[in-house]
């Protein structure tokens, strides 16, 4: 056997037109000893039992392509003859080195063609059509590796004697907590003590602005005089004054506990203070019921063409319509509203304004702010809708209230007590009855309890059905609710069960 064959493990077979193709690479010690393979009882691995074969590489003189495979033997060429332990003949080796003896195998090339059937076999694909997940987004990039994470949790110290890192003085000295907690430690000081004992200590956490929380709690605390301290202290220090949100806090403060020092020039007042300081102070006269004088410095900035924040009137507005006498003024500063190219009222100062206009039964003037507002691009709240219901209703225009309730009810508008309320007094003035009873059913499904008028008008539409029975029903129920018809009612009552017993089949 030639010796490139022993060196590779293999044995050579020779099909016909003399196309050499390697057999499967069998050990050699299984090839000396196949004559005794049925005395194994193991049997042999499934890839040495069928192996699988690979072809030599083609004679580079021969052209593969221009060369026809026969379709037919040739009975001139015979398989070459195997002897009984599988290996050639010796008269067949010496053809086949006959027909090869020029070829010769260096040891290079014997090793690189060796070095391809030592690869590693090649596994069965696994599934095509596999989904790989798509990599995250961005935003859940949160911080790039490599940097450690921030402390954040600092356990028992006080906020203000943390550290003197920028990063914990840009936490404490806008922290609403950190902030109050300091109003509470000024109104635990001594009488005699000055607010800077406290706030030497937590100076250098403050920026500007800071205080102006403290000052608005002490003001709330009832403590002007302190929270005057406070802002006097303020000024003595460079990196927090001058800052108008201190002084505006501190004036709103003294003007509610009417701490202000008099006579006030209003008209120096406004030709040099801000905005801000000007808003500060009327809210302040008007939380401490100085109307007056919250009056005079508006219509001093007024006449000075200070633009103030609608907010101011709309709380006067509300103020002074509490008062019949002050309706003049109410006129005016609407007058004053309605002059502006650009308002802007938020909820509860366009609901104000509404309720004060139905109060002094202005209603196309609720009317029209309701669909102004609207026509702003905002949705209206349920108070809003109920004061737009209350005042057609007023108006006596109940086909118009009943389609605001329809459009209430389209917007999916959760409706609150009085808003139940004013419904079923708007359909106990229709005479609807069905409707006014299953408004009556949602109500107390939404876990209200009915109140003393919703008793009285759910009993006199039943009275003007004359259902006698479901009057002493509702009746009974009131009773044990707590409540107590009057006179009237009663008497009303009394009459109806008269009349029914004279009439039993009416």
């Amino acid at each position: 056997m030639d010796c490139k064959f022993l060196f590779l493990g293999l044995r050579p077979v020779v099909p016909l037109q003399s196309n050499f193709y390697w057999k499967s690479r069998i050990p050699l010690t299984l090839i000396a000893h196949s004559n005794r393979k049925a005395h194994y009882r193991k049997k042999l691995p499934k890839n040495l039992r069928s192996p699988r074969r690979y072809k030599l590489p083609p004679d580079f003189g021969v052209n593969l392509f221009l060369k026809k495979p026969t379709t037919g033997g040739d009975p001139s060429q015979t398989d070459p003859v195997l002897d009984d332990n599988g290996y050639l003949s010796q008269e067949e080796e010496e053809e086949i080195a006959g027909h090869n003896d020029d070829i010769v195998w260096e040891a290079d090339e014997i090793e690189a063609i060796s070095s391809l059937f030592q690869g590693r076999i090649p596994q069965k694909p696994g599934k095509l059509n596999r989904e790989r997940p798509l990599p995250l987004s961005l935003p859940y990039k949160l911080r790039p590796l490599g940097l450690p994470t921030p402390k954040r949790h600092i356990k028992n110290v006080s906020p203000w004697v943390v550290s003197s890192r920028d990063t914990i003085c840009k936490r404490v000295y806008k922290n609403p907590t950190f902030l109050v907690s300091l109003a509470k430690e000024i109104k635990r000081l001594n009488p005699d003590d000055d607010v800077s004992v406290v706030l030497n200590d937590c100076a250098r956490f403050l920026r500007k602005g800071s205080l102006s929380l403290t000052i608005r709690e002490l003001g709330h605390m009832s403590l002007p005089e302190r929270a005057l301290q406070t802002f006097c202290w303020a000024q003595k220090q460079p990196h927090l004054f001058p800052d108008d949100r201190i002084l505006a806090s501190t004036v709103e403060v003294l003007a509610r506990n009417q701490d202000l020092k008099f006579p006030f020039d209003f008209q120096k007042f406004t030709s040099f203070a801000s905005r801000g300081v000007i808003e500060a102070m009327i809210r302040g006269f008007i939380r401490g019921r100085s109307l007056k004088l919250a009056w005079n410095l508006l219509s001093v900035a007024t006449q000075d063409k200070r633009m103030l924040d609608p907010n101011i009137y709309a709380k006067l507005i509300l103020e002074f319509g509490k008062n019949p006498d002050k309706h003049m003024l109410v006129e005016q500063l609407l007058y004053e509203l309605g002059e502006r190219e650009n308002l802007n009222l938020s909820h509860q100062d366009c609901t104000a304004i509404m309720k004060v206009l139905v109060r002094l039964k202005k209603f196309e003037l609720a009317n029209s702010l309701f669909h102004w507002f609207k026509l702003s691009g905002r949705e209206p709240s349920v108070v809003m809708y109920t004061t737009l219901i209350h005042s057609y209703y007023s108006e006596n225009k109940f086909r118009q209230a009943l389609t605001v309730v329809w459009e209430m009810e389209g917007s999916n508008c959760l409706f609150d007590l009085p808003a139940y309320r004013v419904v079923i007094k708007l359909f106990v003035a229709l005479n609807d009855l069905s409707r006014a009873v299953r408004y009556f059913s949602k109500l107390k499904e939404a876990g209200f309890s009915p109140t003393y008028d919703i008793y009285r008008d759910l009993i006199t539409v039943y009275m003007v059905y004359g259902r006698l029975a479901k009057c002493k029903e509702i009746w009974n129920e009131a009773e044990m609710a707590g409540f107590k018809l009057d006179e009237k009612m009663k008497s009303e009552l009394l009459q109806l069960e008269r009349e029914t017993m004279l009439n039993p089949l009416s």
